[in-house]
């Protein structure tokens, strides 16, 4: 597999376990408050936790199907989502 690949496999990896502790947190806060707002934050965890756990499946799984010309964009988009995760669960503890 390219280092680039591996690069996206990793990092889309990395987003759904980020997404999994914003997923506890964010049900945590859903069961104790009851409120409409956390219950939407659980919701929008659960979607992106799919996402980004698709995401990894099928890079790992088909990279060979992806042109060595798209490798730098899948990597700098999971590794951008993954600052971005990263700077939401900081704000959210």
């Amino acid at each position: 597999m390219d280092p680039m690949m591996e690069v996206a496999v990793v990092f889309s990896t990395l987003n759904s376990a980020l997404l999994v502790v914003l997923l506890v947190i964010f049900a945590g806060i859903a069961l104790r408050s009851r409120a409409a707002h956390s219950v939407g934050l659980v919701f929008f965890a659960l979607l992106l936790l799919a996402n980004s756990s698709l995401t990894a499946y099928s890079y790992a799984t088909m990279a060979p199907f992806f042109g060595r010309e798209a490798l730098p964009y899948l990597s700098v988009v999971s590794v951008l989502e993954f600052v971005g995760l990263a700077v939401l669960l900081k704000i959210t503890l």
